[in-house]
């Protein structure tokens, strides 16, 4: 792939790093602290950013697995969260060529549809199992989530630019 002029050349990803991240997130999302429905979906938002910056590592099948852990934590209607996290999953594959080749900003706009269209798929599947409208606030969340996106690229990306063995005569 051709890189932008002025774009960074990054390592490749720690695997452990990724499943750490991964598993940071989920804690976040499991912490009792009362889930309001404008509170950000910070697995969602680490499952999208893997999903661009690492397509072939983590899939639809992953975010399926952690959908299904998270209804089974929120004891939600069961596969809730797997089919919106598989959703999620299958657009940020789908554009994640495209996207790098925005700056952070601009994939934060970028990704705010990908967002809305899962928390929208979540509201219509809990209302579809006679579940109570969790009030106009949910629209908040995808919003925040994009609000979120430059600095959760900012933070997983940091191991990642790292220079591999500082050289005066290598640049890189």
């Amino acid at each position: 792939m051709i890189m932008r002029s002025g774009q960074q050349l990054l390592l490749p990803a720690n695997p452990m790093f990724i499943w750490g991240s991964l598993i940071v997130a989920l804690l976040l999302d499991m912490m009792p602290l009362g889930r309001q429905a404008w509170m950000p979906d910070f697995l969602a938002l680490v499952l999208v950013f893997w999903s661009v910056h690492q397509p072939l590592r983590i899939g639809v099948g992953l975010a399926f697995m952690f959908g299904l852990g998270m209804d089974v934590h929120q004891t939600a209607l069961l596969g809730q969260h797997a089919l919106s996290y598989t959703a999620l999953s299958f657009m940020a594959i789908m554009i994640h060529r495209r996207l790098l080749w925005f700056p952070v900003p601009s994939q934060a706009l970028q990704v705010l549809p990908i967002f809305v269209v899962a928390h929208l798929l979540e509201l219509l599947i809990r209302m579809l199992a006679s579940d109570a409208f969790p009030g106009w606030t949910f629209l908040l969340a995808p919003f925040i989530e994009a609000l979120l996106w430059p600095v959760v690229s900012v933070l997983l990306l940091v191991p990642q630019r790292r220079a591999p063995d500082p050289d005066a005569n290598r640049p890189l």
